[in-house]
């Protein structure tokens, strides 16, 4: 039984600042021992639940947030920026089961504590076949392409909502209700990771047992992205598979889920550089 676990950070409890998403700041070292803890809270349970191997993707920021002597299980750990898969580097056919945990929600959706969709100087809104998602709906893309459920998300409530049609069987943790986008209702982080253990422990129960459904999305696979400027959004039309089709609007649309993320992933690179960085 073979767990993929991609982890963020503004959908662990306990966090509402950019200052402990952040190197350089004495809060992120109090971010990082939050998602730190979060995480090891699912790879235990998916062990004790019969996993036998778990690989965790870093998706956050610099993606080099964790001390990997501090995975629990001798868990595998993907790290380091400028991956082909961004937020799912490292998920193949292999595996039997994706875990989502500290996402947040959308830029474009309710208020949900830290909201943006990859890049907030960039997007102002994505949307897949038309509905408006966040980074859980554009990251399901590989999770479709390679026929793996996604098992376990955990956020706050406007997360689990957002990714609920792309994990329709997942089990799922609230760990905090945003007031506004910088506050939150947050679980005491004990808690949290006692619920993700929990549920971290059913996915895998689930997963075994076939009650998993990988996303099921309609073919062709259109993406549209809403960016800030109408540079960025020539800027973006460069990218092999991606096309402006509004002053700031581009869209990509492949019969390969998989093509589609890629020419997306390029676009959030690309795009970086008319902004300026």
């Amino acid at each position: 039984m073979k767990v993929y676990l991609s982890f963020d950070f503004e959908g662990v409890a306990g966090i509402v600042d950019w200052a402990q998403c952040r190197e350089g700041t004495a809060a992120y070292a109090t971010g990082c021992a939050l998602a730190l803890g979060e995480v090891n809270a699912a790879i235990t349970g998916a062990v004790r639940a019969g996993a036998t191997e778990v690989v965790v993707n870093d998706a956050h920021g610099q993606m080099r947030n964790l001390d990997p002597a501090a995975l629990a299980h001798d868990a595998t750990y993907v790290s380091g920026r400028h991956k082909p898969l961004y937020m799912m580097e490292g998920l193949d056919h292999s595996f039997d089961v994706a875990f989502l945990v500290g996402y947040h929600g959308s830029i474009s959706g309710e208020p949900s504590a830290l909201s943006h969709t990859y890049n907030p100087e960039v997007f102002s809104a994505a949307r897949v076949g038309g509905t408006e998602v966040g980074e859980s709906g554009l990251n399901a893309l590989v999770a479709s392409h390679f026929g793996v459920p996604i098992g376990l998300v955990t956020g706050d409530a406007v997360t689990i909502s957002e990714t609920a049609p792309y994990a329709p069987d997942a089990t799922t943790v609230v760990t905090k209700r945003s007031i506004t986008r910088f506050a939150a209702t947050n679980l005491h982080p004990r808690l949290a990771r006692e619920r993700i253990g929990e549920a971290a422990a059913e996915a895998v129960r689930r997963a075994r047992s076939g009650a998993l459904r990988a996303p099921d999305l309609e073919r062709p696979v259109r993406v549209e992205l809403d960016v800030q400027t109408a540079d960025m959004a020539e800027v973006g039309s460069w990218v092999k598979g991606a096309e402006r089709v509004g002053t700031r609007t581009i869209r990509i649309e492949s019969d390969d889920a998989l093509a589609a993320f890629r020419s997306f992933v390029a676009v959030t690179y690309i795009t970086r550089q008319a902004g300026g960085r």
